[in-house]
């Protein structure tokens, strides 16, 4: 009875671990996930940002404002659509980007810079099996990609 019960115990975590890794192999190569973001400048973590899909739409919010001289309570007072005087914390900086067919690319969203109140057309890229996100945001033909890392 012992061996029967010890075998099925081992049955359900062995498809347990395999769901996990099912799971884990899937984040890895999509933007959904936690990321540090860094100051184009010094190289120091900005902030973390929550990446999610919701319907097939691509959507991320600040999670954690980090870098020293930060005020926690900062609204986005250069904002001009619904996040206007919005916390920063908390604030949805990533809209509607959608999977790229056949390509491992999310894009046809937007991306807010609350520090200036703008935004811009979005491109997502994972990189480096999932450990890296490239962050594509562009006005027409000019545009700069910023490299986030996935919070370990």
């Amino acid at each position: 009875m012992k061996t029967k019960n010890m075998t099925t115990q081992l049955l359900k975590l062995s498809v347990f671990l395999s769901a996990a890794l099912c799971a884990s192999m899937a984040l890895a190569n999509s933007p959904v996930g936690q990321w540090h973001t860094l100051d184009d400048k010094t190289g120091e973590v900005k902030s973390v940002v929550v990446i999610f899909e919701q319907q097939g739409v691509v959507r991320g919010r600040v999670e954690k404002v980090l870098r020293k001289d930060a005020d926690p309570a900062a609204k986005c007072d250069k904002c001009s659509d619904d996040r206007k005087n919005q916390p920063v914390v908390g604030l949805e900086i990533i809209r509607g980007a959608k999977k790229a067919s056949g390509k491992n690319v999310w894009e046809d969203g937007e991306i807010l810079d609350p520090e200036n109140g703008r935004t811009y057309a979005l491109r997502l890229t994972p990189i480096e099996n999932g450990a890296k996100l490239e962050v594509r945001g562009s006005f027409g033909p000019i545009g700069r990609t910023q490299t986030w890392v996935r919070v370990p």
